[in-house]
């Protein structure tokens, strides 16, 4: 099962992707939000090349765990992307994803402008390895 996740902020939305087998997560690219929203050339191509089964969208809550100020632009946004797509939808808990992404592009010995255009991606794939992790546990746990 191959799922896409969508890091969607106001001006880029961050993109990552599993593998076919649904286990890990490979951050893929940024792009412009009007691009996604708008279902250019650039997403729609993103949409054909990895032909995901399942779209998962970073929701963010504040750190007690409620829908954060964005939350229900996220929503609607990537209500429209799946519909656009006849793709299900589901959504992970970001909390944390893009800090924790900082740290890692940090580590690496980027600088913050260096940084700028990956953080999105990254915490893309963060929270969809998050999804994918529970998401494989609770199909184990069934068999």
């Amino acid at each position: 099962m191959v799922a896409l996740a969508l890091d969607i902020g106001e001006v880029r939305i961050g993109i990552a992707v599993s593998d076919r087998s649904g286990t890990v997560a490979m951050p893929v690219r940024v792009l412009p939000a009007s691009e996604v929203l708008g279902d250019a050339r650039s997403f729609r191509y993103l949409m054909e090349d990895y032909e995901p089964e399942v779209i998962v969208c970073g929701r963010p809550q504040t750190l007690a765990g409620e829908d954060g100020a964005q939350a229900e632009r996220v929503a609607a946004a990537a209500r429209t992307i799946a519909e656009r797509y006849d793709l299900p939808l589901a959504f992970a808990d970001e909390r944390l994803s893009s800090q924790e992404a900082k740290r890692v592009l940090r580590a690496q010995g980027l600088s913050e402008k260096q940084m700028r255009g990956k953080v999105d991606m990254i915490a893309a794939s963060l929270f969809l390895q998050a999804w994918l992790d529970a998401h494989n546990r609770e199909d184990s746990d069934e068999h």
